[in-house]
């Protein structure tokens, strides 16, 4: 009667023995995925040596199939490399941004590779990726740090459906601790007012249509891609909305490009104030309502990085030395909820799936409202009655 075939992903009995060096090779019999019993061998300076190698081995073998491009004894790099080739497909489809990828390419090739790039998938251990990460943390800060950690993370990720490894580690590294964040900072209404009329009097803001540019944000609390992305097709004067679809950002070795804003919740109609409206009718008559919004000087997309830089030129070094253009963003918002809107149609304007993001982000008010001390007043004043005080 025929011996039964091992199952598959099992070897046999380990045997080994002594070469004419004084070495040890280890070897037995594998049954891969394919169905197919192979001899497995590993050699050692000693017994023990050889077959604690095959036995590693043979561990990484059970653990995938044959058909995975990646196994225990890959090098990182390749299972960086492959994740990556996932995320562009995604850009191409559609489902992730071009700016992501670019910045998780980035990341890759300055922080992760040169550090992780030459390990085997198992070499990758939680004790040796958590000294990695910590350390880029002292060095280059927690925004990096956890760029860094998403990126090892997805690549290890990919590993783990391969079958190369059993679990992955970064779900067991330590948190990325930082700074506190700074609160949230918004133009009070006198610095409103002084901020416009420092542009007005700017003749470099005003030939960089700065004035126009800022009205427009704190009146939607759009982002600055946003706002750049606007042409006149998306504006209906008569109604007074603009849809806020698209965003413009530059891909490296492409330039400029117009693309549609990161989430569904981010395509949105917004209704504008009065006072947008007049500086749309008068721009409108002024360009005819072709092309974008806000142009470059020869008429096409704005560069955001360019803009970016104009407006750290108009804003000086001593009195809004501090003022970005997400401070705008936050003023608006902080605007809408001193009016008393909800935190969820102020996330509906600024384009946020999350409350709380607009929450903990975009809203500068930090005094508690004056009613919660007349509601404690009022329930303690009865106390003090009933007891004569």
């Amino acid at each position: 009667m025929p011996r039964p075939p091992l199952p598959l992903g099992t070897h046999g009995n380990i045997h080994a023995q002594q070469l004419a060096n004084g070495s040890f090779r280890a070897f037995t019999r594998f049954r891969d995925h394919d169905g197919v019993t192979r001899k497995v061998e590993r050699n050692g300076p000693t017994r023990a040596a050889a077959m604690n190698r095959l036995r590693e081995d043979l561990r990484d073998r059970a653990r995938q199939d044959t058909a995975s491009t990646l196994r225990g004894d890959s090098r990182f790099k390749v299972a960086a490399e492959q994740w990556m080739e996932a995320v562009t497909l995604l850009v191409d489809q559609g489902l992730r941004s071009p700016s992501t990828a670019q910045i998780y390419r980035s990341t890759l090739d300055v922080h992760v590779l040169p550090a992780l790039g030459e390990l085997r998938l198992r070499e990758v251990t939680v004790p040796r990726l958590d000294h990695f990460v910590q350390t880029v943390n002292l060095h280059k800060g927690p925004a990096t740090t956890k760029l860094v950690r998403s990126v090892v993370s997805g690549a290890l990720g990919l590993a783990v459906r391969h079958g190369a490894i059993a679990s992955n580690p970064t779900r067991e590294i330590a948190e990325v601790s930082g700074r506190r964040r700074r609160a949230a900072r918004a133009l009070s209404a006198d610095e409103r007012r002084a901020w416009i009329a420092r542009l007005a009097g700017d003749e470099d803001a005003r030939r960089k249509d700065l004035p126009d540019l800022c009205a427009f944000m704190l009146a939607t609390g759009v982002r600055i891609g946003e706002a750049l992305a606007v042409s006149w097709e998306e504006i209906d004067l008569d109604a007074g909305t603009v849809a806020i679809d698209w965003t413009v950002i530059r891909i490296k070795a492409v330039g400029l490009v117009r693309k549609r804003t990161k989430t569904q919740s981010g395509e949105r109609t917004l209704h504008l104030p009065g006072f947008a409206r007049s500086i749309l009718r008068r721009r409108y008559l002024a360009a005819g309502g072709r092309g974008p919004l806000f142009p470059d000087s020869l008429g096409g997309w704005r560069d955001p990085s360019n803009t970016l830089k104009a407006l750290r030129a108009a804003r000086g070094s001593e009195e809004f030395a501090w003022v970005t253009s997400h401070v705008f963003r936050k003023t608006a918002a902080t605007e809408l909820d001193d009016q008393g809107l909800s935190a969820r149609l102020i996330a509906d304007q600024l384009g946020h799936a999350q409350v709380s993001m607009t929450q903990n982000t975009y809203l500068g008010r930090r005094a508690v409202s004056s009613a919660a001390a007349e509601a404690l007043d009022r329930a303690y004043r009865d106390d003090e009655e009933r007891s004569g005080g």
